[in-house]
């Protein structure tokens, strides 16, 4: 813990945020989003836009494309000021390792999007799962580190060998991500006691 926090404090230096520590601040919002999250305000708001798609699909469905593209559209925007403006898209050294401006900003940016998409798929699109919070975590944690891995193979490969603008690789990255996402979500992560017909 004391090591991964001395990184992120480094990190923190290295882009700008001098006196900023990310690593206890992270795990306070993280801890306190749950409390403050305004479940019902978000349910309601989603629901007033749903009846124009009922037929096309389920609010289940519905309520996770919300959720989900609030929290990705949340994703690319930090991941685009973070390689723009934080990292002024300039390979991030950190002594030990170095990470190119894309990785880094990746790495930013699912530091602030981790967290939100948890609690929106938990508490807002899944809220029925039979299984405990812990083992919801655990695999939601698993599912990430697929995604990392895939969003990482993706965007190096749409950057270094398609040669496309990094915003856009993490566009297309996302909606190939995202997909594989919500089977995964629906099916093991938020797992619902099966109906019975």
């Amino acid at each position: 813990m004391a090591g991964t926090s001395s990184i992120l404090v480094e990190l923190s230096a290295k882009v700008g945020l001098v006196g900023y520590t990310i690593w206890p601040d992270y795990i306070n919002f993280a801890a306190g989003i749950r409390g403050s999250m305004p479940k019902k305000e978000i349910i309601s708001i989603i629901d007033f836009f749903y009846p124009p798609f009922r037929k096309l699909v389920s609010l289940q469905t519905f309520r996770y494309a919300a959720c989900g593209g609030a929290n990705t559209i949340l994703d690319i925007f930090v991941f685009f000021l973070a390689y723009n403006f934080i990292l002024h898209k300039e390979v991030l050294h950190l002594g030990f390792i170095s990470f190119k401006p894309h990785i880094a900003a990746f790495i930013i940016s699912f530091l602030i999007s981790f967290p939100t998409g948890f609690m929106l798929m938990r508490h807002v699109v899944f809220p029925g799962s039979i299984l405990h919070g812990r083992v919801q975590l655990f695999r939601y944690f698993l599912l990430v580190l697929v995604c990392i891995v895939l969003n990482y193979i993706f965007i190096r490969l749409f950057v270094e060998h398609f040669h496309l603008y990094p915003t856009i690789s993490k566009i297309i990255t996302t909606i190939i991500v995202v997909s594989f996402s919500y089977l995964t979500q629906k099916n093991f992560t938020f797992k619902a006691e099966a109906k019975k017909v």
